[in-house]
């Protein structure tokens, strides 16, 4: 088949990206081999999030005591758990499938593996299809970590712990990242005993290190166990039964083995040798600003590219690839600010510089750190755990980064992007009027605290 575009991939920029150029007049063909979604649907965001909403229900239920009030026993159904994860992923796949075919005949879906026979024409279950335009959205892959005896186990990785049918009675994590830091706490409130392991001296190692300290304290004080800062020199065991040896002769044995140790992109397969897509040394299809391939007309988008790998980001890569692709905007990704939330409890939002950056860059810089707790709102729900911390530049007055560590971190953080995308200094939101008692207090009284807007 001729067309104008080929998407591979049906993620996050794939789908908008493909029905707007329908929608605009181009004959678009979209390959996708699995489920309609990508990642985020299918094991990622959806799944994961509906998950730790039951979670933090149960640890609610059991702490409300605190507030005054006595919920009696709390009983987590694991079974009725994975169903209604189950049924929120249906109804998100359905939607993404409708929309692809809610585009018309413009648009045209074929499922099966795609592989790149040449520079403009790809291979799908035996079909070929051409087009001037290719644009690859492929996303990511849970990692394999290299360790003696792994082989021989029945690991699992995100998707697969998410499809358990009963609740493991010891979970051991390999990986202290966001995936393994929200998979863990989340099985620990169902009621499983958990382990995290990772090579790191703290969790989330590329915070700043009051960030993973305040994040540790909760989680020792919700009884997980912390194993930080030690290698694992080989795994062994079988269905039920696991144990990871680790440096100096120590071994932590559990019932399950879950392995979160970072992701890569979903290139190996892809036959980019045939189209002449350079690859960097982790599999990433290496792009310019414009997310163009070495390959003219050849574009990558999404977490396959070395960016970080969000949702949020890949979307946004759908708008600025539209804009290029339709009214060749010069718009690019290098103009974004990017923000993150790890989806604990307390969640992690940050966005820009952490300050062990920006003195490693030799910025000059003013930061500013209060306890989340010193915030009224907090008080009132007790729910003071965590930190919230911002940079300022020096001369300009734009803000450089911040971290919150806390409740609602992850709609707080939206604040300082707006801000910062804006290009607007700090003294636009310590000027502003704030509601009292809300968690945003918290986010204008951190940059109170630097000398030059403190109140005389």
């Amino acid at each position: 088949m001729r067309a104008d575009v080929i998407v591979i991939g049906t993620g996050q920029a794939a789908v908008p990206l493909a029905t707007r150029l329908a929608a605009a007049g181009r004959k678009v063909v979209v390959a996708e081999r699995a489920e309609p979604g990508g990642t985020c649907v299918n094991y990622g965001c959806t799944p994961t999030k509906t998950m730790i909403a039951s979670a933090r229900a149960a640890h609610v239920a059991r702490t409300a005591r605190r507030l005054g009030v006595d919920t009696g026993e709390v009983r987590v159904d694991f079974a009725k758990v994975v169903a209604r994860k189950d049924e929120v992923v249906a109804r998100w796949q359905k939607g993404v499938l409708g929309r692809l075919e809610g585009a018309g005949e413009r648009l045209t879906l074929v499922r099966g593996h795609a592989r790149f026979v040449g520079p403009h024409e790809i291979d799908v279950a035996g079909e070929r299809h051409q087009a001037e335009t290719i644009v690859i959205n492929v996303g990511a892959r849970p990692g394999r970590p290299r360790l003696p005896g792994l082989d021989g186990l029945p690991w699992l990785d995100n998707a697969k712990v998410m499809a358990l049918a009963s609740l493991p009675e010891h979970l051991l994590v390999l990986g202290g990242g966001y995936i393994g830091c929200e998979l863990g706490q989340m099985f620990r409130r169902f009621g499983a005993r958990v382990t995290l392991v990772d090579h790191n001296p703290r969790l989330l190692s590329r915070e700043d290190p009051d960030v993973s300290t305040a994040l540790e304290e909760v989680f020792r004080g919700e009884g997980i166990d912390l194993a930080l800062g030690t290698t694992v020199e080989r795994a062994e065991g079988g269905p039920g039964r696991v144990t990871l040896h680790l440096a100096g002769g120590r071994a932590l044995a559990g019932s399950h083995l879950l392995i979160a140790a970072g992701r890569v992109p979903n290139t190996d397969d892809l036959g980019c040798d045939a189209a002449g897509i350079e690859r960097d040394p982790h599999g990433a299809i290496v792009v310019d600003d414009h997310y163009q391939t070495r390959v003219a007309g050849v574009f990558a988008v999404g977490d396959a590219i070395g960016q970080p790998q969000f949702t949020h980001t890949s979307w946004d890569d759908h708008r600025l690839l539209y804009d290029h692709l339709t009214s060749g905007s010069s718009r690019s990704r290098a103009d974004r600010v990017i923000p993150y939330t790890v989806f604990t409890d307390p969640q992690v939002a940050g966005v820009g510089l952490r300050e062990a950056e920006a003195k490693a860059r030799g910025i000059a810089h003013e930061a500013a750190t209060m306890p989340f707790g010193s915030v009224a709102r907090a008080i009132e729900l007790d729910e003071t755990a965590g930190l919230l911390k911002v940079l300022v530049d020096a001369a300009s007055e734009r803000i450089l980064g911040a971290t919150i560590v806390g409740a609602e971190a992850g709609e707080l953080i939206h604040i300082v992007v707006a801000l910062m995308q804006a290009g607007a200094p700090a003294r636009a939101l310590v000027d502003a009027q704030v509601v009292h008692p809300t968690f945003a207090e918290g986010v204008q009284s951190v940059l109170m605290r630097l000398a030059r807007y403190q109140l005389r």
